[in-house]
């Protein structure tokens, strides 16, 4: 038995679960693991194994837990928890994630992207925690990964470009009322619970990263999803019902929406593009195409010309053989010690 696996023995032995069975649920793109564990009597949970020797910290997430379940959204319960060794043991909200329901029945989209939307217009209208702030810097800083991994010839001197046209539209943005925003927030990451009410139907994962931010960043995580395709219509309806219920202005709220969806999705190539290059995960390359649409999108905003012709040029598009190529230097460039 390892060390890590004897540590997670006694972390089960003191919550009262050690006899309960383990299956794998889900891996992600971070170094943190989920099992569901079932006991005889039927009772289940999750286990998160978050090593703190891979860059985990479960403590984030049990600070955002404690805020959306204070906002009365449905953040996992946590049952048991050891900082230390990274080990949290959570409730176990099920296996209705939106993307399987809406893959099964594409009539659900629209009401379960308006439940989400529900979700950003309670959490945003709660007093805030102490979290880190989404800023400029953090924002520039952010989407260099899209030129040292997707773009890396030429990357600096296009990423020093790129940071000259954003950056001042990005500070436009530190003076906006700040939200919480768990950055994470999409069709995978959120499930549907029937028996609850209102925006507590929905059930969230994987906010250990939230941030104060702008209000757009959110919706643009759920609606311009990496992983799944959202027709433009439900976008612009699910935005005209956020705009309509917060009473936020029109004109700078969707500027500031294309601003962030440009950010996000350039990170996203990057991140993608370093998940095969460098981590050995090959199929993340597949899904750059939906991300580049999106990036493509957001820069024909005309407040992101001068953003536009920064980049342009500079990433190439993911055309199949370009893709390939991405896939053919999987796991070459070595990680970080």
């Amino acid at each position: 038995m390892t060390e890590r696996a004897a540590l997670i023995e006694g972390f089960l032995q003191t919550a009262g679960w050690a006899e309960a069975s383990r299956k794998l649920l889900a891996g992600d793109a971070s170094n943190r693991r989920y099992d569901r564990l079932r006991k005889a009597d039927g009772a289940r949970a999750i286990l998160m194994d978050a090593p703190p020797e891979r860059g985990e910290d479960v403590r984030p997430f049990r600070h955002v837990a404690a805020h959306l379940a204070g906002c009365g959204l449905s953040a996992p319960e946590i049952y048991h928890a050891d900082n230390d060794n990274g080990l949290l043991l959570i409730e176990d909200l099920g296996d209705d994630l939106f993307a399987r329901l809406m893959a099964a029945d594409p009539a659900r989209e629209l009401p379960l992207y308006r439940a989400a939307a529900d979700v950003s217009v309670k959490l945003h209208a709660a007093p805030l925690p102490e979290l880190p702030i989404c800023d400029a810097d953090w924002l520039t800083d952010m989407a260099s990964p899209a030129f040292d991994f997707y773009a890396p010839t030429g990357g600096q001197s296009a990423n020093a470009a790129f940071a000259q046209a954003f950056r001042p539209l990005a500070a436009a943005l530190d003076n906006s009322p700040k939200v919480v925003i768990l950055r994470d927030y999409h069709a995978e990451n959120l499930l549907w619970l029937p028996e609850r009410e209102g925006a507590a139907r929905v059930g969230l994962l994987d906010f250990q990263d939230a941030l104060l931010g702008h209000p757009a960043y959110d919706l643009v995580s759920i609606l311009q999803d990496a992983r799944r395709d959202v027709p433009r219509s439900v976008e612009a309806q699910i935005i005209d019902d956020y705009l309509a219920q917060t009473g936020q202005a029109e004109t700078p709220f969707r500027r500031a929406y294309a601003l962030l969806g440009a950010q996000r999705n350039l990170r996203i190539l990057g991140i993608f593009a370093r998940l095969s290059l460098r981590d050995g995960k090959p199929h993340y390359v597949d899904l750059i195409p939906r991300v580049w649409q999106h990036l493509q999108h957001n820069l024909r905003h005309p407040a992101l010309a001068d953003v536009a012709e920064a980049i342009a040029g500079v990433l190439p598009p993911p055309t199949p053989e370009f893709l390939e190529q991405l896939k053919s230097q999987c796991a070459t460039i070595p990680t970080p010690s």
